[in-house]
């Protein structure tokens, strides 16, 4: 499967969460291949979702969003969001721009959540540079 999401705005998460440590572009790139895997995961569960209440179409309702956020909030785009909520779903499925911001929105908080334990993980080591091997680490001892 090859990724969907760039890895610019997953590096800008990961450095929001670093401090004065580096990130590695393999820390990156590991990171966006996690948060598309979880994405696509979490899609999954969606369509189930509108499977069961009769509908072809994702809503935000069906992420578990009530309140869905601004586009602009975002760091992550929504166009390869919606790429990623399509991977592991049948083709007849859409995907609603709601359920697009809404999947954009629980993927970054994800990552957030992920690089703060990584930049923690890469202190711990008495690194300075968050490397691939931290996200790793945290998936490893969490997932």
């Amino acid at each position: 499967m090859s990724v969907e999401l760039p890895f610019a705005p997953v590096d800008t998460i990961i450095r929001r969460n670093a401090g004065r440590l580096r990130v590695s572009a393999d820390a990156a790139e590991e990171l966006a291949r996690r948060v598309q895997d979880h994405g696509a995961d979490l899609a999954v569960a969606a369509a189930e979702q509108a499977t069961a209440d009769g509908r072809k179409t994702l809503m935000a309702a069906d992420f578990g969003v009530e309140q869905v956020v601004t586009r602009d909030e975002l760091e992550l785009p929504v166009a390869p969001v919606d790429r990623i909520a399509r991977l592991k779903i049948d083709d007849s499925y859409r995907v609603s721009m709601d359920a697009r911001i809404a999947l954009a929105d629980i993927l970054e908080d994800y990552a957030d959540n992920v690089a703060s334990a990584a930049a923690t993980l890469a202190r711990h080591a008495d690194r300075r540079t968050i490397q691939a091997e931290d996200i790793e680490t945290y998936f490893a001892l969490f997932d």
